[in-house]
């Protein structure tokens, strides 16, 4: 089983050319390179200019390179789109995705231009459409050629288009966060938590990464390179999740298991539902330890 983990996926200000020297330190599973919010329009030329650069370059090691570009219909959509193209980035994540729509016409954009087929899409779930047309817009992943493999939670903007409040417990987008997490599972999709505020409050963060790790997400979206490390430990397999999981898949490799659709392991009932859910937190595991090996080196 081959799973990428996308446990902390932090965004850069894709102004700030000092930001992308240091993110080469971070162990930060995956680096989101801004072009939209972060970026005023008078700088968003250079901007788009200098994060190409900095993805043409590399230097990341194992970091997944994400550019956020800005929406199509803007004055810098378009060339945003191509300019990231020819940088090749691991994906491309398109904002504001309303509809189905909008993910079909990036990757009709992309196979245009003839993008290599590593540079996948990921779409922003941050408007009210987006909420209503999640089944939709999660569908399209079952399709090679739309090339969309993550959802990523815009809760501000959420909150901001809902009018509702932003409470700690997160109650009014509790309902949101899960009924696209669902949508993401249903098609095969990873999907990722809206981004924490405060980067000065950890306990609160560390509250809130536990939360989406309960509900089920992939990881989280992060604005400060503090919020990293937490953000790791919490949505990592814990060492006893890892040493069950492994329990599970060595008791179904045992011969005499080969057919049974349940067994007992250790005093408990498993099924071979719980195998496939060990099998890919093994597969977690290991490519953590994979990226933390080749760090060390």
């Amino acid at each position: 089983m081959h799973v990428r983990p996308r446990r902390s996926v932090l965004y850069m200000p894709g102004a700030n050319k000092r930001a992308f020297e240091k993110a080469k330190t971070l162990p930060a599973d995956s680096l989101i390179l801004d072009l939209e919010d972060s970026v005023a329009p008078e700088a968003k030329a250079q901007a788009r200019d200098s994060v190409c650069a900095a993805v043409k370059a590399g230097g990341y090691g194992h970091r997944e390179l994400v550019i956020r570009v800005n929406a199509i219909e803007t004055p810098w959509g378009m060339d945003d789109l191509r300019a990231a193209v020819a940088a090749v980035p691991d994906a491309i994540l398109v904002p504001k995705v309303s509809q189905p729509g909008d993910i079909v016409t990036a990757a009709k954009v992309l196979g245009s231009v003839h993008a290599p087929g590593k540079t996948r899409l990921w779409a922003m779930m941050e408007t009210p459409k987006s909420m209503l047309n999640a089944r939709e817009i999660a569908a399209l992943g079952t399709e090679p050629e739309h090339r969309l493999a993550c959802l990523v939670m815009g809760t501000n903007d959420l909150l901001k288009e809902s009018r509702a409040r932003a409470l700690h417990n997160r109650i009014a987008i509790v309902p949101w966060l899960a009924m696209t997490l669902v949508a993401a599972r249903a098609f095969g999709l990873d999907i990722l938590d809206g981004v924490y505020n405060d980067f000065r409050d950890e306990e609160g963060f560390r509250e809130e990464c536990e939360h989406g790790r309960t509900l089920g997400m992939d990881g989280k979206t992060l604005i400060h390179p503090s919020q990293v490390t937490p953000c790791n430990e919490i949505f990592s397999p814990t060492d006893e999740e890892v040493t069950w999981s492994r329990a599970i898949i060595a008791a179904f490799d045992k011969h005499e298991n080969d057919h049974k659709g349940v067994i007992t392991v250790d005093g408990k009932m498993v099924e071979r539902l719980h195998l496939a859910m060990a099998e890919r937190t093994v597969a977690i595991a290991d490519a953590i330890d994979t990226m933390r090996s080749a760090e060390a080196a």
